[in-house]
């Protein structure tokens, strides 16, 4: 019988049994045995524990001393072994982390232009550890929405590291949609065209190492990117907008992006722009 089976039957409280022969008589493992026509019958349901009591003679005392020891040390193997798996299952904070948001209609991840960011980082940061974290949004064509969610997603992530992973650098980017995410969480300071700020507090701010932006529409509703127009972070944040990308060029005040403009060629050729790698160098320099 598996010694998990003897602590479901009598429990770990040996102090609920006045003797051994109480013990052993309770649980039925060394139960009588009668003969009748040269045939042995016994009572009680454990046979192969009645086996063992036949085999090695062992009397009740013995047989409770044998029992409670084997259900001390599976009590301790089973109280243990909660605590290694958390000890095994706890991961070390990196020494830089990118949350990245992605463009409209992406697939979950960080996207085509957040991957060519992410890769030209690790490969100027030496030997330090990137950890990468996409944030968790719809990223689809209801603009406000979906924003929204990032920027609720991606507050909470960066809560989350601060409060677990202090000495790590946050590197915040975002492509399309996901730079207008990473607006509402740095930048925005009212409620415009259905995007509702989620700011982080100047704690929060102080862990962020850098911002880099691509094809960000800020311009449309504050009027200059995050780079000129925040004091928390203006010094150490790239905004890059393509040649003749209508998402992220002055004019359409207050207006959201529509769904030609965000997939408008000059909007979609950031990741074969080079640009990605210009930000990943920006950021580098202020880790």
């Amino acid at each position: 019988m598996a010694v998990a089976e003897l602590i479901a039957e009598i429990g770990v409280d040996m102090t609920r049994f006045p003797s051994a022969a109480h013990l052993v008589s309770w649980a039925k493992f060394c139960p009588q045995t009668h003969q009748s026509a040269g045939k042995s019958k016994s009572k009680g349901r454990r046979y192969a524990w009645v086996a063992i009591c036949q085999h090695w003679d062992v009397n009740a005392r013995q047989f409770a001393l044998l029992l409670g020891a084997a259900v001390v040390t599976a009590s301790a193997t089973l109280l243990s072994a909660p605590i290694l798996i958390a000890s095994a299952s706890a991961a070390p904070c990196p020494d830089v982390e990118v949350t990245f948001a992605r463009g409209t209609s992406e697939p979950p991840g960080v996207g085509g232009v957040g991957q060519e960011f992410i890769d030209s980082l690790r490969s100027q940061v030496g030997g330090r550890s990137v950890g990468v974290y996409p944030v968790n949004y719809p990223a689809g064509d209801d603009f406000a929405p979906s924003a929204n969610a990032g920027a609720g997603d991606a507050h909470a992530h960066v809560r989350s590291m601060v409060a677990n992973c202090p000495n790590t650098k946050l590197v915040l980017g975002g492509y399309s949609q996901g730079a207008g995410v990473i607006d509402l969480i740095t930048i925005a300071q009212a409620p415009v065209s259905g995007l509702i700020p989620d700011i982080l507090t100047a704690n929060e701010a102080d862990h962020v190492a850098a911002v880099a932006t691509f094809g960000n529409p800020s311009d449309r509703y504050l009027g200059a990117p995050i780079s000129v127009v925040s004091p928390w972070y203006g010094a150490k944040a790239v905004d890059l907008c393509a040649p003749g990308d209508p998402v992220c060029s002055p004019g359409a005040a207050l207006t959201l992006p529509s769904h030609d403009e965000m997939f408008s060629p000059a909007h979609l050729s950031y990741k074969q722009s080079g640009m990605p790698s210009q930000a990943a160098t920006f950021v580098a320099s202020h880790l």
